[in-house]
């Protein structure tokens, strides 16, 4: 360039100082449960499910209290209820089971964060194919939230 160029202040090293990086709240700013990775082990209809979830926890005041496996059409199959928060521990990766479900069958795991609800990143899958991330439609599957079981109390 020219010597009486000047450079945009968005491209000036002096506004590129990497930025710290906080674990709370998620980008947006509101605290979020997201499903990182599910994987599968045992036999058609009483599989084991191992969850990785990444959450924005404080302790008992805001924590991932569950996961769960749903149907493609809502329907609550599993729930592994977390018994204490895991604000040191992230993400974290908790199984379940037994998990009454087909190779084939479509399904949504999806965490839960008390006190906000069904907030964050969901994946969809089937045992067989796998799971990806995929976004849920508003208030999907919303009337699942007060279905048994639920938690009886936050450990720590």
């Amino acid at each position: 360039g020219c010597a009486g160029e000047s450079v945009p202040p968005a491209l000036s090293p002096s506004s590129t100082q990497p930025s710290t990086p906080s674990p709370s709240p998620a980008p947006g700013g509101d605290p979020q449960v997201d499903v990182e990775a599910v994987t599968v082990s045992g036999d058609p209809g009483a599989y084991t499910f191992a969850v990785t979830l990444a959450s924005d926890e404080t302790g008992c005041d805001q924590y991932a209290d569950w996961w769960e496996v749903l149907g493609a059409d809502g329907s609550l199959l599993f729930r592994r209820i977390l018994d204490h928060s895991h604000p040191s521990e992230q993400p974290f990766t908790r199984s379940g089971a037994p998990v009454e479900v087909s190779s084939e069958q479509q399904l949504v795991v999806r965490g839960h964060l008390h006190p906000r609800g069904y907030v964050g990143g969901a994946l969809s899958g089937s045992v067989a194919a796998g799971f990806a991330p995929v976004d849920l439609e508003p208030g999907f599957a919303d009337d699942v939230e007060q279905a048994a079981p639920q938690p009886d109390g936050c450990l720590f």
